[in-house]
């Protein structure tokens, strides 16, 4: 069984496609799909310069990418919805509620699937992952102000989006671990 992933971000060019370029690699081999979309995204537009110039540092090709527009059927198919900003997962919930406990910021997901239980070996290890992440809930104390969102580095320097694809790795690579302990 293919679960999904799918990133949130304002305008799909930069945080939402590096992560999903990321997971991709952190997944790899694993029985889980990723995608990603902006809550007000133009359709069709390549990845920012910056963020295509790191991405293909890591040996992804992100000459093919191509921004879409979150829809309500994206946010219904996944099993996984990780948003660069609170107002971001507000959006997500909005236009889908039954999304709600399945949607979380990037850096909250990675900060619960840090703390979370391994799950047994299951056909559907993203779901594992998010029950799992789900019962951590109440073993961590609540992020204060916006330290749950992925500042946005358009209209900063390369600098400031090889630092926001770093936190991005950060915040993926406990929800690699706990993906991986599921299947």
């Amino acid at each position: 069984m293919l679960s999904g992933v799918l990133f949130v971000c304002h305008a799909n060019l930069c945080r939402s496609p590096m992560a999903e370029y990321a997971a991709r690699r952190l997944l790899a081999g694993r029985p889980v799909t990723v995608a990603s979309a902006g809550t007000d995204a133009v359709e069709g537009l390549a990845m920012h310069p910056f963020a295509a110039t790191i991405t293909a540092e890591t040996g992804d090709d992100p000459a093919s990418f191509r921004s879409r527009r979150l829809l309500p059927e994206h946010l219904t198919e996944a099993v996984l919805v990780l948003t660069a900003t609170r107002r971001q997962r507000s959006i997500c919930t909005a236009l889908a509620p039954a999304a709600l406990h399945r949607t979380f910021t990037l850096r909250q997901f990675g900060r619960l699937a840090a703390v979370a239980e391994p799950p047994d070996e299951v056909d559907d290890p993203v779901g594992a992952a998010v029950a799992a992440a789900a019962l951590a809930r109440g073993r961590l104390q609540p992020a204060l102000g916006d330290a749950d969102d992925l500042q946005d580095p358009v209209g900063g320097t390369p600098d400031d989006f090889r630092r926001c694809a770093e936190e991005i790795h950060r915040a993926l690579r406990p929800l690699a671990t706990l993906i991986g302990a599921a299947g």
